[in-house]
């Protein structure tokens, strides 16, 4: 794959680019071998009134793999995602995303991710194959 021999981090990621004036402006820390973050969605990231769209819940769950991968020095992109909606994301309500890794392929990394919510009730849940560039 010919210019990613080496993933540069710009700080214009959509989800947690600190230049992007667009963009979701997550702030990871790591948390017993977890890594974890909070995001508030609001109106402009709804799908349905009041409920956040799914393509926004699956760019959170698949941010808290890609960077927890990062953070441990993996140099990998998404190459298979699963994502499952368990109840919906209300906008103005704040969400805990926790990504972990769960093992390691000659190839890949295996990652899940979860987002609840205040009380602790899982949105959604997803799991990814990170490919190693």
């Amino acid at each position: 794959m010919a210019g990613l021999e080496l993933l540069d981090d710009d700080g214009w990621c959509f989800a947690c680019g600190e230049n992007n004036p667009i963009g979701l402006k997550l702030k990871f820390e790591k948390q017993d071998g977890r890594y974890v973050a909070k995001f508030t969605p609001r109106k402009e990231h709804q799908g349905y009134k009041g409920i956040t769209h799914g393509g926004i819940v699956s760019t959170l769950l698949d941010e808290a793999m890609a960077r927890f991968a990062w953070a441990e020095g993996y140099n990998t992109v998404t190459a298979e995602m699963t994502v499952r909606f368990k109840r919906p994301a209300l906008t103005g309500v704040e969400l805990t995303l926790t990504g972990n890794i769960t093992g390691e392929e000659r190839r890949t990394v295996l990652c899940t991710a979860q987002a609840t919510d205040p009380e602790g009730t899982v949105i959604a849940e997803a799991m990814a194959r990170m490919m190693k560039i």
